[in-house]
């Protein structure tokens, strides 16, 4: 599989993402549902604490890429969907440092709305990945 970043402006980079990748080469694309700070048996964990909550969120993810047998590196897309952005700024550095390790900056899009399908929750993350 080959990526090639896209990025006419460069504030993004600083951020973590890149505003467009083109992947070409690719054999399989996986979708990931909104992965958010649960525990094993789908109750919230963390509450009212951003940061956790978002740690737990991409550990989540991290377990979905995993048993298909990829991994963060693999992530062309992350919507991260949150009920305070104000709360999630200052703590987005939990997401933005793991992916970093793994050597990618996805395209992202982050959005605030009212509330989440869990009472509780204050982070979720929608993933696409590629490989």
């Amino acid at each position: 599989m080959e990526r090639v970043a896209v990025n006419p402006v460069s504030w993004s980079l600083g951020l973590g993402f890149n505003q467009g990748e083109v992947v070409s080469g690719a054999s399989r694309t996986l979708y990931v549902s909104g992965q958010a700070a649960t525990a094993v048996d789908g109750r919230p964990t963390h509450p009212g604490d951003t940061g956790a909550q978002l740690g737990v969120a991409v550990d989540n993810l991290e377990a979905v890429l995993r048993e298909a047998g990829m991994t963060l590196a693999d992530l062309v897309r992350v919507a991260v969907y949150t009920t305070d952005v104000d709360a999630l700024m200052p703590e987005y550095g939990v997401l933005a440092g793991r992916l970093a390790a793994a050597g990618v900056a996805p395209t992202t899009t982050m959005l605030q709305v009212e509330r989440l399908a869990i009472p509780g929750l204050m982070v979720e993350l929608e993933a696409i990945a590629v490989a």
